[in-house]
């Protein structure tokens, strides 16, 4: 049976080496995300990329970067999403963040 719902799609731009008390940042957002039974998270790890600095970011050989982009991408309802907000405000010092409403169908057995 497949289930139609309105959720919102949570989406985090962030360095591939940023940190936060230690630990890789998009390790901890997963790590609190299901701390918070938050549905389901996405980590993606771009090939090339730039940010507010305008420098390349690029898996190339020849400019091979230590700091490729990272996408997470996060599916829940608004209050749960809501929930993990508090969380990035205060462990993301460099990215973007954005949030839209998606609709979702689950494939259930």
């Amino acid at each position: 049976m497949n289930i139609f719902k309105e959720e919102v799609l949570l989406r985090i731009f962030i360095g591939e080496s940023d940190s936060y008390k230690g630990k890789a940042l998009y390790e901890h957002i997963v790590y609190t995300a299901r701390g918070l039974h938050i549905a389901g998270t996405t980590v993606l790890r771009g090939i090339m990329g730039y940010g507010a600095n305008s420098k390349i970011h690029t898996a190339k050989i020849l400019r091979l970067s230590e700091d490729l982009p990272i996408i997470i991408e996060i599916v829940d309802d608004e209050e749960n999403i809501k929930k993990l907000l508090p969380y990035l405000d205060e462990s993301i010092t460099n990215g973007i963040v954005t949030m839209e409403k998606v609709k979702v169908i689950k494939y259930r057995s």
